[in-house]
């Protein structure tokens, strides 16, 4: 492979992984799908195809497979324990909060389980066109149907994406502050500051995927998920031999890494803030979600520390 074509496929690599993320929610099954298409780029310049846009070309090809891979994922999230959410991705904070204003919203867990009542075709003509820009020519091609179908299709996903959309406070400066406030008081153990960050309404979502402890079905109202986190804390603080917190930006949203006493992942949690309140958190501990960030922690053995806590 010369120089030039590395860079290429270098280059190609960022956008690839975005549409292919967002179609599939899976870290994992993304980077299999871009590595796949990439192949595809180098064999077609290799045998000298004709490639007026290579980013184009990589486009179609990242979407196509990804529409295949979301049919037999479907089938598989069919059976999985307990609620299913997207394989999180988590960087550390920048020094700008706006310098992750870009897709952001689009890259939220709580817009990324909204696309699961989607179908696959739906889920590429909303996201090529509404997210990334492709105008309905381009998506049709790509995802191979007429014009007309691909603006139905979008139209049709739009609606059914509307209602259930995620709603943020515009200023991401803002939601870092309140994310600060909520992780330090339950650092802290004041879990009456907690509660008042906490919307009326709010969410409480959890994904062990039966491999950790976890929550199995949503709770909601703030003295619920208050209490609820009122325990979780205290038992990861107090009664398992420790826990860290570590900010980071999960999917575009403010969160926090927990830690075990060796360093190692335990779990991911997303805030969705609005109106200057916490209006869901999302928390996943499934273990088979988490390795693509470091080194984990182990399930089992949290399972029996928890048991002896009690």
């Amino acid at each position: 492979m010369s120089t030039s074509e590395a860079e290429l496929l270098d280059d190609l690599r960022p956008r690839a992984f975005a549409i292919a993320y967002r179609m599939l929610g899976s870290v994992s099954e993304a980077e299999d799908v871009v590595q796949e298409a990439l192949l595809r780029v180098h064999s077609a310049i290799e045998a000298g195809e004709e490639i007026s846009s290579p980013r184009a070309y990589a486009a179609t090809v990242v979407t196509r497979l990804a529409i295949d891979e979301l049919r037999s994922a479907r089938a598989r999230r069919e059976t999985y324990v307990g609620e299913w959410l997207p394989e999180p991705v988590a960087e550390l904070p920048a020094e700008d909060p706006a310098q992750h204003a870009e897709l952001a919203d689009s890259l939220s867990l709580a817009f990324l389980v909204v696309l699961e009542s989607l179908t696959p075709e739906q889920r590429a003509a909303f996201l090529l066109h509404d997210v990334f820009d492709y105008g309905y020519a381009e998506v049709a091609e790509i995802v191979g149907t007429s014009e007309q179908n691909a603006r139905q299709l979008a139209s049709r996903a739009r609606r059914q994406v509307r209602d259930g959309q995620p709603r943020f406070d515009p200023s991401a400066e803002q939601r870092q502050k309140l994310a600060a406030s909520f992780f330090a008081a339950a650092e802290e153990g004041d879990f009456d500051s907690l509660e008042a960050i906490l919307a009326e309404d709010v969410e409480l979502h959890g994904d062990g995927g039966g491999l950790a402890p976890a929550i199995k079905r949503p709770v909601f109202g703030r003295a619920r998920v208050a209490q609820m986190l009122g325990n979780w804390w205290r038992l990861g603080f107090q009664k398992i031999g420790g826990m860290e917190l570590r900010r980071v930006v999960v999917n575009g949203q403010p969160g926090a890494e927990y830690l075990d006493s060796d360093g190692k992942l335990i779990g991911v949690m997303s805030l969705d803030i609005a109106d200057g309140k916490v209006k869901a958190i999302r928390s996943i501990v499934n273990p088979e979600k988490l390795d693509h960030l470091g080194p984990v922690a182990d399930a089992q053995e949290l399972f029996r520390r928890i048991r002896e806590s009690r």
